[in-house]
């Protein structure tokens, strides 16, 4: 059973991954749509808390380097 953190963690990330892939999916570019599939899946296979912050912050950060240019 996770933490109450970790478990709010999964939440938040695979929120973020959802709206990473419909923001994607509309301007039809694959780097948000890449990153959210891996926000979403990530917590899957990650079972430290401090893991699941590190890598989401760091996939969350990915969204804001590589986002598509209008």
């Amino acid at each position: 059973m996770p933490t109450p953190a970790a478990l709010f963690a999964m939440i938040l990330f695979s929120l973020i991954g959802l709206a990473a892939i419909r923001y994607g999916r509309r301007l039809m570019a694959w780097e948000p749509i890449t990153i959210g599939v891996a926000l979403l899946v990530y917590p899957y296979f990650v079972d430290r808390t401090w893991l699941l912050y590190g890598l989401g912050a760091a996939l969350c950060l990915s969204l804001y380097v590589f986002r598509p240019s209008r």
